[in-house]
Parts: C-alpha cells; sequence; structure tokens
C-alpha cells in the first residue's frame, strides 16, 4: 500500500509541475510578443524625414578663417519632421572631399542643444576641421559638410551635400603642451631623447635660449618619442612636418605663437654683469649650453662709498649682432643685500629698463673682495634666475 502511494504523490507533483511549465511559456511568449510590439509602435515614432535643402553657407563658399573669437559662420537647413510630430534632433557633419560621411571627421550639434535647424560655427572649429581634413596652417583646401537628423536613434543624412572652400589660420587648432627642439643643428643632436624642451610664457606661446649650429637641420616637436608632431620655420611662419636651417651658428632666442603661426628668431651676441656703482661692466659671461651663461672665478669687489659699500648690479644681454641691447634684472626697484633666509624668489631675473640704478640686485656679503661663479639660467621648468657662488678669496 504504501509504495502505491507514493506513486500516486509522484504522479500529482509531475502533472502540476508540467502544467506550470505550460502556464509559464504561455505568459513569456505573450510578454515578449507584447514588448515586441511596444518596441516596434516605439521605432515607428522615432522615425524623421531627411532634410531635403541646405540654406547656407552657399554650395562652394569660399571663407579665409579669422582668429576673432567672435568670426563664425551660420549653418542652416530646412526643418525636417517626426513621424510622432515631436522635435527633430540635428548634428551638422564634415569630411573630407569625395567622403561619403561614414565615418565623418567631425560633428556638432545644431543650436539650442541640437533643436534648432541651423548652427553657429566658429573660426576656430572649422580651423580645427581642416586639420582634420589633412590642410596645413595657412594652406587653402575643400571639404564637405551636410546634416543628419534623428529623434536621438536611426539618424539620417540630408539629401544634399555641400563644399566650402576655407583658408586655415596661420596658427594651429591644436596648440602642444610642450615644445622641444631637436635635430642634428640643435644641441641636443639628432637623438630626440635629448630635445630641448621650450618655456611656455603664455597659452600657445613659446621661448628657449638655445644654440643652433648653421647648415644643419632641426626642428620643433610637440614630444620626445618618434610620435611626437612636428613643426618647422619657414620664414616667420610656423609650419607643420618640416625642417629648419640658420645661416649663422650663434645663441638664439626662439619665440613661437601657436595661435598665430609665428616665428620670431633673436641672435644673442653678449651677456655681460652691469656694475652700477662703476656704471661698468665687470666680466662676460660666455654661453655653456642649455640656456646657461656662465663666468667662473671672477673677482668681484664692492665700492667703498661714504656711507658704505655699494654692491648693486643687474645683466645686460646684446642681441642682433650688437646693434641692440635687452637689461635683465629684479622685479624689485630697490634690494637689501641677500642671507641664507633669503627666498630663490629673490635672483628671479625679468625684463627691466636700462637705467644705472632702478631694479638693481644686490650682492650678498661674503662676494666682496671674493672670486665667484656666475651664471645665468634661462630654462624651461623654473623662472629666469641666475646663481652667485663664492669659490675662493681674492
Amino acid at each position: 500500500m504504501k509504495l502505491h502511494k507514493s506513486k500516486a504523490v509522484n504522479f500529482q507533483k509531475d502533472k502540476i509541475m508540467k502544467t506550470l511549465v505550460v502556464k509559464s511559456t504561455i505568459f513569456l511568449s505573450f510578454l515578449f510578443a507584447l514588448m515586441s510590439c511596444v518596441n516596434d509602435d516605439t521605432l515607428e515614432h522615432l522615425k524623421v524625414t531627411t532634410v531635403k535643402t541646405l540654406y547656407a553657407p552657399d554650395n562652394n563658399k569660399a571663407v579665409k578663417l579669422e582668429s576673432s573669437a567672435s568670426a563664425n559662420i551660420l549653418f542652416e537647413w530646412e526643418q525636417a519632421k517626426a513621424e510622432d510630430g515631436g522635435l527633430v534632433m540635428y548634428e551638422v557633419a564634415f569630411d573630407v572631399e569625395g567622403g561619403d560621411f561614414s565615418k565623418p571627421i567631425y560633428k556638432l550639434t545644431s543650436d539650442n542643444n541640437g533643436t534648432y535647424n541651423y548652427a553657429t560655427v566658429t573660426h576656430k572649429t572649422l580651423n580645427k576641421i581642416g586639420a582634420l581634413a589633412g590642410l596645413n596652417s595657412s594652406e587653402t583646401g575643400n571639404i564637405i559638410w551636410t546634416v543628419f537628423s534623428s529623434k536621438g536613434v536611426n539618424e539620417v543624412k540630408a539629401e544634399e551635400v555641400r563644399t566650402m572652400t576655407i583658408t586655415r589660420l596661420a596658427g594651429f587648432a591644436e596648440v602642444p603642451t610642450d615644445v622641444y627642439v631637436t635635430g642634428e643643428g640643435s644641441e641636443g643632436g639628432a637623438d630626440v631623447s635629448k630635445a630641448i624642451k621650450f618655456k611656455a610664457v603664455a597659452n600657445g606661446e613659446f621661448e628657449i635660449y638655445t644654440k643652433l649650429t648653421a647648415g644643419k637641420k632641426y626642428h620643433f616637436a610637440d614630444g620626445t618619442n618618434a610620435a611626437a608632431k612636428t613643426y618647422f620655420a619657414d620664414g616667420e611662419v610656423l609650419k607643420e612636418n618640416g625642417e629648419s636651417t640658420v645661416a649663422k651658428t650663434g645663441v638664439y632666442r626662439i619665440n613661437l605663437d601657436f595661435t598665430t603661426g609665428a616665428v620670431v628668431y633673436t641672435e644673442i651676441s653678449k651677456m655681460e654683469l652691469f656694475f652700477a656703482p662703476t656704471n661698468t661692466y665687470l666680466f662676460e659671461l660666455p654661453y655653456v649650453g642649455q640656456g646657461v651663461w656662465k663666468a667662473a672665478s671672477q673677482p668681484i669687489t664692492f665700492k667703498q662709498e661714504g656711507w658704505g659699500r655699494d654692491e648693486r648690479y643687474k645683466f645686460r644681454m646684446t642681441v642682433k649682432e650688437g646693434t641692440e641691447f635687452e637689461w635683465f634684472g629684479s622685479v624689485n626697484g630697490d634690494n637689501s643685500r641677500p642671507n641664507n633666509s633669503t627666498p630663490e624668489s629673490f635672483w628671479y631675473m625679468v625684463p627691466v629698463s636700462g637705467d644705472q640704478w632702478n631694479n638693481c640686485f644686490k650682492f650678498a656679503g661674503e662676494i666682496d673682495n671674493s672670486l665667484s661663479d656666475v651664471s645665468v639660467v634661462f630654462q624651461a621648468d623654473n623662472s629666469y634666475t641666475h646663481i652667485i657662488k663664492k669659490v675662493g678669496d681674492q
């Protein structure tokens, strides 16, 4: 009897399980069918029409880009319509001439977060697009543009495509964070890992004091590896992908402005220490490399005055084949003698006037009647400064 009862119970359990499986299958099938209908209905409501006509700018419009932040061009087109009668979203797409927009080089949303049928595009953005299209600085070339409409998915390309001719800015759409000089004609030679870094002096502007060798090639780079972008000077214009040379071996200050594409070379022919009490130049500091001028074991003696010993000094740089001078001194109009607690900023050098007394530094007391090393250091990773180090007595 126990055996028969057990069989009956198991039979009843199997029957219940089969019923549950069948009901679950029916429910899930119904649920999937319902979701499919909902998705189909939702996708239907996400459909939009294509933009049939582009209004502005005109086809084949030529634009010489300007550096002004307010310079822009209005892109405008006919409105598309949405199946649900709601808002349509727009993106303006750009591609290289001959492209099919399957992989646009640049896309941007229209004004008002993509809901207006026009977009205000700055010249700066167009300059960047030109660079993506392969145009170099100051180069003229064509790009193409069109409009995509959508409800956020299933975007549709406009029926019309237009061409625009742009002349890129002399400056660069992408300004490097760091810049180096490298190549056979540079101090570091052709080994890019020994490239010498420029000092960033403003946004997009860089400066370096370095020696260049006549007739040997060098270039500028945004890194110290083989993948770095490279630049060169074509006269007074900064361009991409090339080499430069100088006609004369010498020490130069090189100023690069990536915002305007300008290059300025200034030859540095002499660096001297000016001693204000005697209104004379005590000695010249030879250039030793890496942005450093150094005069070793120089005798320095203060001038005796009725009120004490005068120790004021600053520096004069001779530029442009000895025809012009630039002065470097203290940010302060007057100073006290430095001591062991004086901050490093005391020795920082800034451009000053050639006035005999203003903006002079003062030697520390121990420098009187000494033999001292004097170094001027104009390098990238610190403020321009100088070092006075006593190495002996006279």
